[in-house]
């Protein structure tokens, strides 16, 4: 799990509240972050495995889908993923190490010990689930601000160069800040108190804290935004317009319902630790209730913080996120394919196509019209409940034939 008990626990003089959740099982707890890390990897790895798009006229290919520039929110999403992958990664391998190697593990708490092995792997392997984790958060936090942004049509070059510069210089700084002075003036003398790891423990919970508290407040921006959006695309809000407006709505609840879930465990957990160590005897007849409550939420923590990123990619794609299958293709967006043809053709009624504007007007309103449905398809990418694609025949129609495809919700 990813706690900043992890830091702490490289300290050979250790405070009796971590003392109590290191000695709890140590075991079971490791087997229990090991195969939780394992199958959320495995899981979350075969989330990520491409699809297979149907190919036809007028639809692109794979290679040159592949090879066409992602947008912002895209790249924001694909970083997030790489980072929890990494970070439930070295959850994993910090397990593997103290199941398999006690002996090795024994050697963090010897405070005359020449071999600096096993501090330096405690604090590397703590740096690293850190760094990762939080820089996941960021990611996150600059997911939502390129949404509103999109949304609000005030995205631009500039932000989608900044949110590299914020995810991953913030981690790094609130990490290196909070680890110094954490391991100040070294590791075997690091714990001097709760006041010395205060700053250790802000560092570690502010991204988390930040996604928690705004992320809802960006989201529900966005959503309100949406709305006005989607009357702009055709001046009316008919009933596909609230059922996208519902869809929006909703993906963004999962995503945060999956934060809450995997995360608040921990701010309960650290909340009650810090209460036993205010006590003057943590081993109290009283405080029974409230270590145990301790020691439960540390092995919740154990499996679900590894489990954020699969769960992240069942809100966002579903159980169908790696299916090869063709009708998994058919829960994508294409709102390009959808105005080009609303532009080129309208259904008459004899049946034939007539041209709905002229050139000048339809370059307009076609520019209008890709940005916001550039917005939409960013917000429903790979949603179950997002409307299936739309493909335009070619040819040019009559009576027989149909302008405008219906779409599977519409059958």
């Amino acid at each position: 799990m990813a706690s900043p008990r992890l830091g702490t626990f490289c300290c050979p003089t250790r405070d009796a509240a971590t003392q109590l959740v290191l000695s709890f099982q140590p075991r079971a707890f490791h087997a229990l972050c090991l195969g939780s890390g394992a199958l959320c990897l495995a899981l979350g790895l075969l989330q990520l495995l491409p699809q297979r798009r149907p190919e036809g006229p007028g639809i692109p290919s794979s290679t040159s889908r592949a090879s066409a520039s992602l947008p912002a929110s895209a790249r924001i999403l694909r970083a997030a993923a790489a980072c929890d992958l990494l970070g439930c990664l070295g959850i994993i391998v910090r397990s593997v190490v103290w199941l398999g190697f006690p002996n090795f593990v024994e050697n963090i708490s010897d405070v005359n010990a020449t071999d600096i092995g096993p501090a330096a792997f405690c604090v590397g392997g703590a740096v690293w689930i850190q760094l990762l984790y939080s820089a996941c958060f960021w990611w996150w936090f600059c997911y939502a601000v390129d949404t509103y942004l999109v949304v609000r049509r005030s995205a631009g070059l500039s932000t989608i160069l900044l949110y590299p510069t914020v995810a991953w210089g913030l981690a790094t700084l609130l990490c290196l800040e909070g680890g110094l002075l954490l391991y100040y003036p070294s590791v075997s003398r690091c714990a001097r108190g709760v006041e010395h790891a205060i700053p250790h423990y802000i560092t570690t919970y502010l991204p988390l804290l930040l996604v928690l508290l705004v992320n809802p407040i960006l989201f529900r921006k966005t959503v309100t935004a949406v709305g006005s959006l989607l009357k702009g695309r055709q001046g009316v809000y008919t009933d596909s317009e609230r059922r996208m407006a519902a869809m929006v709505k909703i993906r963004f609840f999962k995503i945060m319902l999956v934060f809450v879930i995997c995360w608040l465990p921990n701010i309960i957990n650290e909340s009650l630790l810090f209460y036993l160590e205010m006590q003057p005897d943590i081993n109290g007849g009283s405080l029974k209730p409230v270590r145990n409550a301790a020691k439960t939420t540390w092995c919740i923590m154990g499996i679900l913080n590894p489990a954020q990123g699969f769960l992240l990619s069942l809100a966002l794609y579903g159980w169908t996120g790696h299916s090869l299958d063709s009708r998994s293709a058919r829960k994508d967006i294409h709102w390009e394919s959808r105005i080009s043809a609303t532009e080129q053709a309208s259904p008459s009624a004899e049946g034939s196509c007539v041209p709905r504007e002229g050139p000048a007007s339809g370059k307009v309103a076609g520019a209008g019209r890709h940005t916001s449905d550039e917005a939409l398809s960013m917000l429903s990418e790979g949603s179950e409940a997002s409307t299936t694609e739309t493909y335009t025949a070619s040819g040019p129609c009559n009576e027989n034939e149909e302008a405008f495809p219906k779409t599977q919700g519409d059958l």
